[in-house]
Formats: C-alpha cells, sequence, structure tokens
C-alpha cells in the first residue's frame, strides 16, 4: 500500500510559478513509477508528466514541456513538480500518482493504482 499527499497548489497570475510537492509513504517500490495528473472541471483527467525514480527517466505531456519540471528526491520520499510561465488553461485540481508496475501509457490515469487527493492550481490571466 501507498499512501500520497500532495501539497504546494493555489493561485498565481500568469507567468508565475509554483512547485507542488507529493509526500509518500508505505510500500516504496510502489513508488518508483510515479506521475502527475491534472482535471479541469468538465474535462478528462491529463497526464501531465511521469518519472520512473530510481533511474530518473522522465516523460512530459507535450503541453507543458519545457515549462513543467517533475523530480523525485529518494531520501525524502516526494515526488515534485516544479511549474514555470503559468498559464490560464493550466488552472486544474492536480494529482500525484504511482503505478504497482511499470505502465505500459505513462500518462494514461487507468495505469496507476494509487492517487492523492489533489491540490488546486488556479491560475488568472
Amino acid at each position: 500500500q501507498v499512501q500520497l499527499q500532495e501539497s504546494g497548489g493555489g493561485s498565481v497570475q500568469a507567468g508565475g510559478s509554483l512547485r507542488l510537492s507529493c509526500a509518500t509513504s508505505g510500500t516504496i517500490y510502489i513508488t518508483y513509477c510515479m506521475a502527475w495528473f491534472r482535471q479541469a472541471p468538465g474535462k478528462d483527467r491529463e497526464g501531465v508528466e511521469y518519472i520512473y525514480a530510481p533511474g530518473g527517466d522522465t516523460y512530459y505531456g507535450d503541453s507543458v514541456m519545457g515549462r513543467f519540471t517533475i523530480a523525485h528526491d529518494n531520501a525524502k520520499n516526494t515526488l515534485y513538480l516544479q511549474m514555470r510561465r503559468l498559464k490560464h488553461e493550466d488552472t486544474a485540481m492536480y494529482y500525484c500518482a504511482a503505478a504497482r508496475h511499470a505502465p505500459g501509457r505513462v500518462l494514461s490515469a487507468s495505469e496507476y493504482e494509487y492517487w492523492g487527493q489533489g491540490t488546486q492550481v488556479s491560475v488568472s490571466s
């Protein structure tokens, strides 16, 4: 089992930055394959970024490439999402997720078994 808890969301103006954190606890090997997702009202959950924590391999969604950076601190068991040059369309609830096995489609929500409660990010234009 794994427990995930996001923090760091808030309100920011377009062009600003935020850093989200996801504290993890439980069976550590399950936190090897982790990702950030987001969901705006009325829209499907969208995969933002993926990381394979032991090796540091990452995969980014097209909408955030060059602006967002995912990272994992193995010593602190914490996942991060550094968001820069935020846009109004980045407004959403952001969730961290963990998969028991390496996902075939790393940005597909159906591949992940464990989810946090989410943290809200609001970007004003």
